[in-house]
């Protein structure tokens, strides 16, 4: 009876500890008061499940979506939208000041394939345009989250597993541009106190049409695999990538954001949940619809794969925030597949 009655204390400690490391990572701010986000790019990959999280949290009213792209119906009656151009720096200081905001999350972006594609635009998107929002963000005293991306290492990089803190010598304009907003979001934090925070994300997978981006295939193979049951993939079977399922990427942006401040020993973090190659997520989508895959490798993605890293140490991630990823590859396939058959049900909106 005693060694049961000892069990139970020690596991009644462990509960506890974790419930005072999950509280004291909530700033004080935070538990009274719910921020009032904006978020940029809300109309990509990311930005309405974030939206909509948030909103859950926070309420309809506090989280106000932008993006330069004309929203769907649905995304007008789910809260506050309002057209901005992040080079319109004048214009997105109104927005700014008219909601009354207290946190930014910057999402937009050119990504790596399309960067390649496009440098000077890219230039202007990923570098003037993050530069309007950090000033802005200094300016009004807000708090900034940028993500930064596994493009912000290149090929001297150590892929396996790729520290926190290490050489990024990335390849690609877009690379350059993270590694450019990771060390302006540090500078402005030391210089002027701006809470700036960033984590770097692996693919994300989630079954919102592809945008342009590397891993963009770990998408487009489930569409494939429920729409005619053959996928031409742009890498190589054998090529490694780290990758997360949207809801954990949506967990982890909302986490780091509601983290005391004092917590975090870093302004930039790598984030992981699991990694594979196209060969190994093709097996395990076929373990549930018939697929076959042709690999019609695009030299361009290929090289730009090739250069980064396969796994991410996020060892600090988990010390200062807690960050714990929910789904492996074997329970977000099914789930993939579940949700891109709806995608593909759902009759074309009228806009």
């Amino acid at each position: 009876e005693y060694k049961s009655y000892l069990r139970s204390m020690i596991c009644l400690r462990q509960k506890s500890k974790t419930l005072l490391l999950n509280l004291r990572c909530i700033s004080t701010d935070q538990r009274s008061t719910p921020p009032r986000t904006l978020i940029t790019g809300s109309l990509g990959q990311l930005g309405l499940t974030l939206a909509k999280q948030m909103r859950k949290l926070y309420g309809k009213e506090r989280v106000v979506c932008t993006d330069i792209r004309k929203p769907p119906k649905i995304v007008l009656q789910d809260g506050p939208y309002r057209y901005a151009n992040i080079l319109n720096k004048s214009g997105l200081e109104e927005i700014l000041v008219e909601n009354r905001i207290d946190q930014v999350v910057h999402f937009s972006a050119l990504l790596s394939a399309l960067g390649e594609q496009n440098v000077a635009l890219a230039l202007q998107v990923n570098i003037e345009g993050f530069h309007n929002v950090i000033e802005l963000c200094k300016n009004h005293e807000l708090k900034l989250f940028c993500p930064s991306t596994i493009g912000a290492f290149g090929p001297e990089t150590p892929r396996n597993p790729t520290p926190n803190l290490t050489i990024q010598r990335p390849k690609t304009i877009y690379g350059v541009s993270k590694v450019y907003m990771e060390l302006l979001g540090e500078y402005y934090h030391h210089r002027y106190g701006l809470d700036f925070r960033s984590a770097r994300f692996p693919g994300i997978i989630s079954a919102t049409t592809p945008g342009g981006g590397t891993t963009d295939y770990a998408v487009q193979i489930f569409y494939d695999a429920i729409a005619t049951g053959h996928h031409d993939c742009f890498l190589e079977p054998d090529t490694v990538l780290p990758m997360m399922y949207i809801t954990d990427c949506i967990k982890s942006v909302i986490d780091m954001m509601e983290c005391d401040k004092e917590r975090l020993r870093c302004r930039t973090y790598n984030i992981a949940a699991f990694s594979f190659s196209p060969a190994e997520l093709a097996a395990e989508i076929q373990k549930y619809v018939p697929l076959t895959v042709e690999y019609k490798v695009d030299p361009v993605r290929q090289q730009i794969a090739s250069t980064w890293p396969q796994v991410l140490d996020d060892l600090e991630a988990r010390q200062d925030w807690n960050w714990n990823p929910e789904y492996t590859i074997e329970t977000m396939v099914p789930m993939m597949l579940d949700k891109v058959r709806l995608q593909l049900e759902k009759p074309t909106e009228d806009n």
